[in-house]
């Protein structure tokens, strides 16, 4: 786990800031130049581009500015391709169309004003080149293969200086190793070439950075011959052979192709990049290694290029002259080459001149440090021109590189230039005196809020100026003292600084500057914020492929700081995927994959400070199968098998697991043959005889097993006899005349050759000298039969095949068949130890009647009968096992005051034998059961009635009961105890003397001789006294019906607190009893489950503690549960009914306008002859050809249109629905229609006619209808 923490970076960063700068004179105030930018001293610039040279000064009044060029005055008016930028000395040419040449050279910026003059660095200007390569055609090279080569680049002179690679015609990039490599300058050098070197597109590519341009040299084609093609070559011209005696080439020595000689020299400048190379050419490839002669190389800034052949070392100081040996080997030698490197310096600063600001008569010091290798030239100027030819000045003098003021005097303000050379290099700086009076004045913002992180550094500014230099002096809060000494630090620039920075150093902060001519003040103020920190780190995870990791990061921070929680992997940014979730504490990956592996990092920034943890995930999975299995150190039995696992997934493979399948016997099914660890690749297996073996290999680890490996190849392994025999050889019988021999079978794999078979040999122990024998295949049983019973025999079964027999067996002893017991136990007797327990003894029966192998023997026994006559009679046999040859056994459980019969058998494997004689013992008196009931009647004022029932195990004879009782109270505590003692013949007892309206507790039980059985126990009370009516303890019993059941709700005055609601339905004339639920302290229930269109008697009753004895009763209540009605919609109140049926309405009227203006014409419609047209009574449907009706007859209802004739009968059948169509028409009349199909009759009324029993008719009178409803309805 990693935490880094950043805290206080900012304020040191302001705190070096402020003790490093240059004074600085508000730009308000009366000032001399000084250069604020100006361009590098060596100015490369873009021929295709326009010249900028920058300069850029400050200074009050602002500073004019003026050019040199090459030591004269550049007169920019006279130039019209020259220009200044306003309110800049910044230079521009414009040199479209100009030779660029001209304007090279050495530029100088001069700005000035008033009060001095301030001078840039000479700045060069030159003009990038990449001049294009010369034309020149490359021979081909032919060399001979194994020595050296060098292939020359040479490209030319640019500025800056080219790029060189090497790549082929397809601009691939030309492969380097330790045998080949590019130099510093350029050349590919070859320490032995190869065959495969042949080529004909060696390239050198040149790049030139400034300009973006690359350049080719001419591609180089090289040939590689080995000294076989050399000799056919010479052979072909001289008509020899074997002019080179030997095919290849000869191995040589290192030699160093770059540097020549054991020795060389290199200089370097201080800062620079020091490159040291050595390249070496050799048979085999030499190897390159450094050392230094006489020290260490600097780790930090020390690397190793080009395959070990060049050193490098960056920012070089002094410390890294001396001598470097560079040592290349190979098989046949060594050589070395030592570099004697040397470090000159060009100028450097130790301190650097620092503007003045000095009043009137003050006094002050320009000191100017510089060195270098040599040492440098230290000279001054004053406003550009050399001080010894400036006015002289008497409060002035020059010691070396110090010019020392004394009562300086106004006016005297000026720019100095202090200028450091050697011939390396030079430096020159400006630095003014500026002369003022000027009262202090605090430059820093007031009422500034500087926010720290507790135990971490503040620093409060205070930026002032003044002349004379103010003094600075800091406040807390009141002002009662100056803040000096610890924890406060004030630096030379007027900052406060606090190392330790508390919360009780918040607080509002004054910083005062004074000097002779006045005083200022500023205020500032200081907040101390808690620091962030990170409760609960990530932690290190291994999680498996496809499944999800968290990783948890729980932080604290400053309430009145705005957090930021970002989390990064590997240092950067998340992948933009979905399956990454970052919640306020937690970063969730979903469906992990391997690519996820890495180093996870929260971090929580404020704008103060920020604090982070870090976690590695580790991806894991089973490992990938094992490839390239090979067989080598093949024998008959015996192989060794290698392999190379597969990728491990993150998680170290700690076993191989080999298999094998057998093509000859089991195809296709794979077996475990060993187990390797996981450090291993190699097995040495074991093999067996004529099989066909193919292996493969698993791998595992922590996560899991690999899939397989592809199968080796196939390897067989010759037939041979049999290395072993059948195992689990076993002689037993099935019947009391047999011996079954059986085994189990071999596998092919077992049988080491073709016709696998067994001889099975038996024979009596020790009767018989000689084997029996018999040769069976493809059973792994055979069955002697006429043997003796039980009688012992050794076996034997041998393996044996087309290639011999197997090993000598191991003989197996085993018996032949069991026959049942021929004889039961005798001299059978009991001891009865107490009630409960009696023992069994019995002589074992000889071991030749048992004809098999004694299993135990086994005792039956049963209860006859009780010995008392009330008892019923119970004949329940039981059995208990006495493994071995035991003589006797316990009988427990038993019942006391009983009558057992028993008897005893001994049993084989085959099965039991004849039963002893039935023995009978008795088991003496117990202790009784419980009574079978206790009840509580007749409770009257000073008496209660007990009634009990005797036990049903009585165990004995009973020789009496015990009663026991106390009071109750109203807090459940106990009296105390009386006790009676009850004759054995009593049913019920009644205790006179009680006291009235009290609960009593009893505790009644059973004796016998033995002692008194367990205890039952009841409550019960005394009602009231008749002189003292007790007031009820319910009232206002009253129930309410509602959708969740029944709601029973009362009034309760008594003190017992198991309250009961009891109900029955009414009338009930079954024996069912009251059901009751438990009320829990409250004055209402809510009866559920009550069955609709039922009554139910309902009461409340208040029960003692057992919950028998009913204390208190309400008065019963009668509740009646009606049925519940299926809702019921009135669907002519429906909108969308009344809708629909006007709706069809409105269509029937429209069919029948339509017909019957087609049909009649203006006049009627023929029904009648229609009806008796048609005879069919089912329903016709519409002619969609004549619109007209087809006749719907019923035997129950005939409904004829209005205007139609009724049947010649005069009457309408009808049937009971309310919602059948109405008769149209009056007194027999035909309505009418107009010609256009409207209605033109009167609706007189409803006519109907209902068949009697008789066949007689009845009529009905009309009744009038309600036109207008009528007519809403159409």
């Amino acid at each position: 786990m990693e935490r880094t923490r950043a805290r206080a970076t900012v304020f040191l960063m302001l705190f070096l800031g402020n003790l490093g700068n240059a004074l600085e004179v508000p730009l308000d105030l009366p000032q001399p130049p000084t250069i604020t930018h100006q361009s590098p001293k060596d100015f490369i610039i873009d021929p295709r581009e326009n010249i900028v040279i920058h300069c850029d000064a400050k200074g009050k009044p602002h500073p004019s500015f003026s050019w040199t060029r090459n030591g004269t005055h550049f007169d920019i008016d006279q130039d019209p391709k020259a220009t200044m930028r306003p309110h800049s000395g910044t230079l521009v040419v414009d040199i479209s169309g100009e030779k660029v040449e001209s304007y090279e050279g050495v530029y100088q910026c001069t700005a000035r004003n008033e009060h001095g003059t301030a001078i840039s660095n000479n700045i060069v200007i030159r003009q990038s080149r990449s001049p294009l390569w010369s034309k020149e055609r490359n021979e081909p090279i032919i060399v001979q293969e194994g020595v050296s080569l060098v292939l020359q680049c040479r490209p030319p002179a640019g500025l800056p200086p080219p790029i060189i690679f090497w790549m082929n015609i397809n601009f691939q990039r030309l492969p380097q190793s330790s045998r080949v490599s590019q130099a510093l300058n350029g050349d590919l050098y070859f320490s032995n070439v190869l065959k495969e070197d042949s080529r004909n597109d060696y390239i050198c590519y040149a790049r030139f950075p400034h300009t973006q341009t690359i350049q080719q040299k001419q591609p180089i084609t090289v040939t590689v011959l080995n000294l076989d093609a050399i000799n056919e070559t010479v052979a072909a011209l001289y008509n020899e052979t074997d002019f080179l005696s030997d095919g290849s080439a000869e191995e040589r020595r290192p030699t160093f192709l770059i540097p020549s000689g054991s020795s060389s020299s290199k200089m370097v400048l201080r800062g620079q990049v020091l490159e040291l190379e050595c390249i070496a050419e050799g048979l085999p490839t030499p190897e390159v290694s450094w050392s230094k002669v006489s020290g260490e190389f600097p780790a930090k800034r020390t690397s190793f290029l080009h395959f070990q052949k060049t050193l490098r070392i960056v920012d070089v100081s002094e410390a890294d002259a001396g001598e470097y040996r560079c040592t290349a080997r190979n098989r046949l030698a060594s050589v070395h080459h030592t570099i004697r490197v040397t470090v000159k310096a060009a100028p450097y600063w130790i301190s650097t001149p620092r503007n003045l600001v000095l009043a009137p008569r003050e006094r002050g010091n320009l000191i100017c440090r510089a060195s270098g290798t040599p040492k440098p030239t230290i000279t001054w100027a004053m406003n550009g021109i050399p001080i010894e030819n400036s006015p002289k000045d008497p409060s002035r003098k020059v010691e070396g590189d110090t010019i020392i003021f004394e009562e300086v005097q106004t006016g005297s303000s000026a720019v100095y230039q202090c200028h450091a050379s050697n011939e390396y290099g030079y430096l020159l700086s400006n630095a003014f005196v500026n002369v003022l009076s000027e009262t202090p004045r605090v430059l820093t913002p007031a009422n500034k809020v500087y926010q720290v992180i507790r135990n971490s550094r503040a620093l409060l500014d205070c930026s002032s100026f003044g002349s004379p230099i103010p003094k600075i002096t800091w406040f807390k809060d009141s002002r009662s003292s100056t803040l000096d000494g610890d924890p406060y630090v004030l630096h030379e620039n007027g900052t406060l600084e606090i190392h330790v920075a508390q919360a009780l150093n918040s607080g509002k902060y004054t910083c005062v500057a004074r000097n002779s001519l006045g005083i200022s003040e500023n205020h500032v103020y200081l907040e101390v914020k808690e620091p962030t920190r990170i409760l609960k780190q990530p932690e290190y995870k291994v999680v498996q492929r496809n499944r999800n990791v968290v990783f948890e990061c729980k932080v604290k921070h400053d309430p009145s700081l705005i957090p930021t929680m970002t989390w990064v992997k590997d240092n950067g940014e998340l992948p933009d995927d979905e399956r990454f979730v970052v919640d306020s504490d937690s970063l969730t990956i979903t469906d992990v994959s391997e690519n996820d592996a890495g180093t996870y990092t929260c971090i929580m920034i404020t704008t103060l400070d920020q604090d982070s943890a870090s976690a590695e995930l580790t991806v894991v999975e089973q490992p990938d199968p094992p490839t390239d299995l090979e067989l080598t150190d093949q024998k008959p039995r015996s192989v060794q098998l290698t392999w190379i696992p597969g990728d491990e997934h993150n998680s170290p493979i700690h076993m191989f697991v080999i298999q094998y399948a057998d093509s000859l016997h089991h195809h296709g099914h794979w077996h475990n043959l060993t187990v390797v660890p996981g450090i291993k690749t190699t097995a040495h297996l074991k093999l067996s005889p004529y099989v066909h073996y193919t292996f493969r290999v698993l791998a595992r680890n922590a996560v899991g097993l690999s899939n397989p490996s592809l199968p080796s190849r196939v390897y067989k392994t010759n037939p041979s006899a049999p290395d072993e025999n059948p195992s689990g050889v076993d002689g037993f019988g099935t019947e009391y005349d047999n011996l079954v021999i059986s085994w189990n079978p071999m596998s092919g794999h077992q049988a080491n050759g073709p016709g696998l078979q067994y001889k099975v040999m038996w024979r009596q122990k020790d009767v018989d000298k000689e084997w029996t024998s018999v040769t069976v295949a493809n059973v792994s049983k055979f069955m002697v039969s006429g043997t003796p019973t039980f009688t012992p025999y050794e076996v034997q079964v041998q393996a044996i095949n087309d290639y011999g027999i197997g090993p000598e067996p191991a003989v197996v002893t085993g018996h032949s068949g069991e026959d049942l017991p021929m004889q039961a136990p005798d001299t059978v007797q009991v001891l009865v130890l107490n009630s409960s327990l009696a023992e069994v003894h019995w002589e074992p029966v000889p071991p030749k009647t048992v004809r098999g192998r004694l299993k135990g023997y086994k005792v039956y026994y049963w209860r006859e009968r009780s010995l008392h006559k009330h008892n019923p009679h119970h004949v329940e046999q039981q059995v208990l096992t006495f493994s071995g040859n035991k003589s006797h056994g316990m009988l427990p459980g038993l019942q006391p005051y009983s009558l057992y019969l028993f008897n005893v058998r001994v049993f084989n494997g085959k099965g039991e034998g004849p039963a002893s004689s039935n023995q009978q013992f008795e088991t003496p008196e117990g202790v009784p059961g419980r009574p079978s009931f206790l009840r509580i009647t007749n409770p009257n004022l000073d008496s209660l009635t007990l009634e009990w029932g005797p036990p049903y195990d009585r165990n004995g004879r009973l020789t009496g009961y015990t009663l026991k009782y106390q009071t109750v109270n109203i807090s459940d505590v106990l009296g105390p105890v009386e006790e009676l003692a009850l004759p054995a013949n009593e049913t019920s007892v009644t205790l006179v003397n009680l006291k009235y309206s009290t609960r009593y507790k009893f505790y009644f039980n059973a004796k016998t001789g033995q002692g008194a059985g367990p205890v039952v126990t009841e409550e019960a009370a005394t009602i009231m006294d008749e002189v003292h009516p007790e007031a009820p303890a319910f009232g206002n019993v009253s129930s309410s019906v509602g959708e969740d059941g029944t709601l029973i709700s009362w009034e309760y005055w008594g003190a017992e607190k198991n309250v009961y609601v009891e109900y029955i339905v009414e009338n009930d004339n079954s024996e069912e009893e009251w059901q009751k639920e438990y009320v829990n302290g409250s004055r209402v229930y809510v009866l559920k489950g009550l069955k609709e269109g039922l009554s139910y008697r309902v009461r409340v009753v208040a029960k003692g503690h057992n919950g028998q004895a009913v204390l208190h009763q309400s008065e019963e209540l009668l509740v009646m549960i009606p049925a519940m009605a299926a809702r019921q919609v009135d669907i002519a109140t429906q909108g969308w009914f009344i809708g629909l049926m006007c709706a069809i309405a409105l269509l029937i009227l429209v069919l029948l306008i339509i017909c019957f203006i087609q049909r009649n014409k203006g006049g009627k419609y023929p029904v009648k002859e229609k009806e008796d047209a048609h005879t069919d009574p089912e329903f016709q449907p519409m002619k969609e050809d004549d619109c007209t009706f087809g006749e719907y007859s019923d035997t129950e209802d005939h409904k004829p249109l209005k205007g139609s004739r009724t049947p010649s009968n005069g009457t309408v059948h009808r049937d009971n629905s309310d919602d059948s169509l109405v008769d149209y028409g009056g007194d027999g009349g035909d309505g009418q229609f107009n010609e256009d199909g409207s209605f033109i009759g009167q609706y007189s009324g409803k006519s109907s006619a209902r068949d009697t029993a008789g066949g007689h008719e009845s009529s009905e009178a009309p009744s009038p209808v309600n036109t207008s409803a009528m007519n809403s309805f159409v």
